[in-house]
């Protein structure tokens, strides 16, 4: 095991060492793992001051004094303990922790986390247990999260296992040499402080919900395992690539419904391609919002196998033309947050909760969907593909970043590298996106350009772009300029005429000045209203005054050349602390075409009839 150095530094808890297992390295969940979910109720407390981990001088407890050690007061009386896991309260994992607890609603710090993981004993044919050290014996065992917002660092038996930053992607460290047979106690420390260098940076408009807000498995697998698979498809031909971890062995794949089994025994190296071309008889059918066809893939390695369920498409640009298949598609999409519809919304926990996001926004008309402005979960991106939409992922670039610091770059890096690992093999996903409103600056094109070229690096099969912004030089004329634009694949921007500029009539007269030869995606658009609040088109937050907004973007901008899409923003209200006006907002985001508890306001009809004509 690694050894971990803590260090304090402007208010958080940072690591001196990499984690374990490097966090950008893709570790594939499919079907046919042995998993077991840690979800439920975990015991918790709040450490504002980082007690779990330093002396009142700010030295570093001795590993048995920290948190980590799980100790019990009510076990050990006559010892100096001041905490105890077990007479802590609770909370739901997955969840956040703002919306489980009035006290926490604010809260922005540090709080360990705490549950027992139980692992029956393995008799052999003597009747003796297997392993006599206490070890768990025959198999490998991964702990894998998520998403844990926003830093954290993760215990076993009080084993430092490794540290994660990043709140919307996932990770894993093994733990086959600390896991045991009997109770093994899990203890995770998170902290969702905000930083002038991370990724987000300290100010954004969303709610920084903190906690385990996705789940945690126990993975179980085979000494040699299938840890990532990639498939490729140009229209014609796939291949499909498997790598190993723990040696080679013979490897198989096989798409049932096509025919397709490819086989090879053990081989140098621990990435196998297979390729294959489709006659015509055996052709798949392409995935499409009309036609979500998906087939099921089975690959099996030695005694590991895992199965899952894959589309066929083709995504790219021909001219100022999106082709999806071949052929010109319109991106008829909303924006939306990683947010519950309901009385007290929070970071989206179930499928359920995905679900009621996405039927909103199938009957709205949708095909297209911008998932803002950081990863979904994977339950939201699963869903989505076999209902029909494409979707454009993100990473937390948003504003103003510090585009000069190393540190933030790697981290940005990681982000990305991780939601491409996790969803790489969904046809869902059309668009990588690297950033939302930045400014022009030769740091943030150095940046951002670095970006893209590692997303293309990784996956060249998908377009890339980013949500930029646009200028009026006077108030009737509007202008997109970015340097960025020669870099993506996309010219995307957000602009808000009627709310943030100018009034919803001035939309008549707007003249745009545009970049041309890609194709022009609206990335956001909309205002503010309250539903329920009434009164005559001119009154800001008012039903009338959105929906009239809405109708006079939707003409201005189908007049744009070149326009390929719109995904306005957003789909639901969406809490921010950034939004106080009382009886209004009430620290809700109001730009929702429906509310946090899901009424349609007027503008949602002013879209879906748009978008059904």
């Amino acid at each position: 095991m690694k050894k971990i150095v803590l260090s304090f530094l402007s208010g958080l808890l940072v690591l001196g060492a990499l984690a374990q297992e490097p966090a950008a390295k893709s570790f594939l969940l499919a079907d046919g793992r042995d998993c077991q979910s840690l979800a439920g109720q975990w015991n918790y407390i709040v450490d504002p001051m980082d007690t779990g981990i330093y002396k009142y001088q700010m030295t570093l407890l001795k590993p048995n004094r920290r948190y980590f050690a799980d100790r019990h007061y009510f076990v050990e009386e006559s010892r100096q303990i001041e905490y105890d896991f077990s007479a802590a309260p609770t909370l739901a994992v997955p969840g956040d922790w703002n919306t489980q607890s009035e006290k926490l609603y604010y809260y922005e710090g540090s709080v360990w986390y705490r549950r027992t993981i139980k692992i029956p004993g393995q008799a052999g044919n003597d009747g003796k247990v297997a392993g006599n050290d206490g070890k768990v014996a025959g198999k490998r065992w991964f702990l894998y999260f998520g998403a844990v917002n926003y830093k954290c660092i993760v215990g076993l038996n009080n084993t430092i296992l490794g540290e994660h930053k990043g709140g919307f992607t996932p990770f894993w460290f093994e733990v086959t040499d600390v896991l045991k047979e009997g109770e093994n106690s899990l203890v995770v420390y998170v902290n969702n402080q905000r930083g002038v260098s991370e990724v987000p940076t300290v100010n954004f408009d969303w709610w920084n919900y903190g906690g385990i807000t996705r789940d945690v498995l126990l993975v179980s697998v085979p000494k040699v395992f299938i840890r990532d698979y990639r498939l490729r498809f140009d229209g014609s031909s796939a291949e499909v690539s498997v790598t190993l971890d723990g040696g080679t062995v013979p490897v198989t794949v096989e798409i049932p419904e096509l025919g397709i089994k490819c086989h090879t025994e053990p081989q140098r190296g621990e990435s196998i391609s297979f390729s294959f071309k489709f006659k015509k008889k055996t052709s798949p059918e392409l995935w499409s919002p009309s036609n979500p066809r998906l087939y099921d893939i089975v690959i099996t390695a030695g005694e590991d196998r895992i199965t899952d369920k894959v589309g066929f498409r083709t995504i790219r640009t021909e001219g100022d033309k999106i082709l999806l298949n071949g052929k010109p598609v319109f991106l008829k999409g909303i924006a939306l947050h990683d947010e519950t519809i309901g009385t007290n919304p929070g970071r989206c926990r179930s499928e359920e909760d995905v679900r009621a996001l996405l039927e909103v926004a199938k009957d709205l008309g949708c095909n297209f969907l911008r998932l803002a402005h950081y990863p979904h979960s994977e339950q939201m991106v699963r869903l989505a593909e076999q209902m029909g939409f494409m979707l454009w992922e993100e990473i937390p670039c948003y504003w103003n970043i510090d585009w000069s610091s190393p540190d933030t770059y790697a981290n940005a890096e990681n982000q990305l590298l991780e939601m491409i690992g996790r969803d790489a093999n969904r046809a869902s996903v059309i668009i990588w996106s690297v950033a939302n409103e930045t400014p022009r600056n030769p740091e943030r094109l150095s940046f951002l350009g670095k970006l893209i070229a590692r997303a293309r690096a990784e996956d060249p099969t998908r377009l890339v772009s980013a949500a930029m912004e646009k200028k009026l030089v006077t108030p009737h004329h509007g202008v997109v300029e970015d340097e960025l634009i020669a870099l993506t694949d996309l010219i995307s921007f957000n602009q808000y005429e009627g709310w943030y500029d100018g009034t919803p009539a001035d939309c008549d007269s707007l003249v745009w000045t545009i970049p041309s030869g890609k194709p022009v995606v609206i990335s956001e658009f909309g205002g503010g209203a309250r539903y329920g609040l009434h009164g005559d088109e001119n009154k800001r937050f008012s039903e009338e005054y959105l929906a009239l907004l809405y109708r006079k973007n939707l003409e201005m901008l189908m007049r744009l050349p070149g326009i390929s899409g719109l995904s306005p923003w957003c789909l639901k209200d969406f809490r921010s602390p950034k939004r106080p006006l009382s009886g209004i907002q009430d620290e809700f985001n109001r730009k929702g075409v429906i509310d946090e508890q899901g009424n349609r306001k007027q503008a949602y009809y002013v879209l879906q009839d748009f978008y059904r004509r």
